[in-house]
Order: C-alpha cells, then sequence, then structure tokens
C-alpha cells in the first residue's frame, strides 16, 4: 500500500494538469460551437465544402454538427488523444522510471516480490485513468449539456466515454510493456509515443484511402470512433479484441519485467 501512495502522490500535480487540460479542451471546444451556432453559419455546409483531408483530420463524417452532441463527435477525435496520450506516457514512465531516477534499489529492497510491486505500479496507473476519465466524463456532460438545447446528450456521450475508457487502458498496458521489455528505460516513453503516433497517423490514412481500410484492425484510434459509436453502438468485434490486447499486454508486462536484469 506504501508503493501504491507513493505512485498516487508523485504523479498528483501532473494529473491535476491533464484534468485541467482535458476541461479547457471541452470547454474552449464547445464554446467554438456555440459561436458558429450564433453566426448563422451552417457547419454542416462548412465541413462539405472543405477538402476529403480536411474533414478526415476534423474526424467529422457522418456526424450533425448543427447539434452540440454531433460537435462533441468531431471534438472526441481530440479527447481521446490527449487522453491516450497520459495512459501512455504514464503507463511507460510509472514502470521505467526507478531505473531511469536510480530509486531502483531503494523499491526493490523492500520485502515484496517483484511482480508484486508491478501489480501495485499497474493498479496507481489504472486509478489515474480512471479519474481523469470520470473527469472527462463529467465535464463533457456539463459542458455540452450546456448548449444541447434539450436535445439528449447522456447516451451518445456515455458510449464515447466507454470506448475511450477501453483505449486508455490499452494504450496503458502497451506504455508498461514497452517499459518492461526495454533495456534502455530513458527511452520507454519515447518509444511508446512513437507506438501511439504511428496508429494515429494511420487511422487518418485509412480514412483518406479506402484501399487500406483493412488495416483499421491495427490502429485502436478506429475501433470507438464517435461517427461510428453514435450511431451504431460499440462494435463487439474492436471491444472483444481490445480486451484480448489487454490482457497479453499485461501479462507480457509482469513476465517480462520478472525475468529481465534492471539497470541499477
Amino acid at each position: 500500500m506504501n508503493v501504491y501512495i507513493r505512485e498516487m502522490k508523485a504523479h498528483r500535480k501532473s494529473l491535476i494538469i491533464w484534468c485541467i487540460g482535458m476541461i479547457a479542451l471541452i470547454g474552449s471546444g464547445m464554446g467554438k460551437f456555440a459561436g458558429f451556432s450564433s453566426s448563422g453559419q451552417s457547419m454542416n455546409e462548412l465541413m462539405a465544402q472543405m477538402p476529403k483531408s480536411l474533414q478526415a483530420f476534423l474526424g467529422v463524417g457522418s456526424l450533425d454538427m448543427s447539434t452540440a452532441s454531433g460537435f462533441y463527435g468531431v471534438l472526441f477525435l481530440y479527447i481521446l488523444l490527449l487522453s491516450t496520450i497520459h495512459a501512455t506516457m504514464i503507463g511507460a514512465t510509472i514502470i521505467s522510471k526507478e531505473e531511469r531516477d536510480k530509486t531502483i534499489e531503494f523499491l526493490f529492497v523492500k520485502p515484496l516480490p517483484r511482480k508484486k510491486i508491478i501489480g501495485i505500479k499497474l493498479l496507481a496507473a489504472l486509478t489515474q485513468v480512471g479519474i481523469l476519465s470520470i473527469i472527462t466524463w463529467s465535464a463533457s456532460l456539463l459542458i455540452v449539456g450546456r448548449y444541447s438545447e434539450g436535445e439528449s446528450i447522456i447516451s451518445d456521450i456515455g458510449i464515447t466515454m466507454f470506448g475511450m475508457l477501453i483505449l486508455q487502458v490499452l494504450f496503458l498496458v502497451i506504455g508498461t510493456a514497452i517499459a518492461a521489455s526495454t533495456k534502455k528505460p530513458g527511452k520507454a516513453a519515447t518509444l511508446a509515443a512513437g507506438v501511439l503516433l504511428v496508429t494515429f497517423i494511420l487511422s487518418f490514412a485509412i480514412d483518406l484511402s479506402e484501399k487500406i481500410e483493412g488495416l483499421k484492425y491495427f490502429t485502436p484510434f478506429k475501433y470507438f470512433e464517435a461517427k461510428t459509436v453514435m450511431d451504431g453502438g460499440l462494435e463487439l468485434m474492436f471491444v472483444g479484441i481490445s480486451v484480448v490486447l489487454i490482457g497479453v499486454l499485461a501479462v507480457f508486462t509482469f513476465i517480462l519485467y520478472d525475468k529481465r536484469d534492471l539497470n541499477v
């Protein structure tokens, strides 16, 4: 329990900053929706005139941007990106920072098995991911609700947030697996961020070219897109793939870290 409290305190300030940043993103994004609505401009017509590449970048798809929930669906792409960056970074650093900061000897002289320490660290990381998810969910309901004008938003926001939480956990264990396997702890966060960036760019490429649509299984950013889940709900196949990947990567984290030589 001391390790859990230590990890929560160590990441407390950064978590607060991430939460404030998320609230600011949602607030500023929906503020733009209010500005467009009051100007009388048709967002749908404006987006239809834009190049396909820009539409893909904005994540428009079939969303009705004249509604608060539709505009939030476009904004959700960037909410998802921010939340997965946080999850990836915390997953990589919470495992690798002991070697990076030369505190590995202090931690592992405690009468705790290595696997138990990793388990506690994972629990602390999951707690922080959960807190950011709850703050994001609450802020989304409050801020989008302010502009909804009677429109039902609870189900749309709820299903996107559920998808976001799954991806947060997925990228968290991607980060821990990379940190547990690399012999250079200082580069764990960079490698994990590289994986996230590649999958994010791939999701754009798929939107631009139907020829590579089959690659959508290789980028988690295509699993729970707002334009898909708001209309048809979560796809069980993608939920299943995510759960399997989370389980496999979590097991890899324990096995790889338990077996490798640590840099003291």
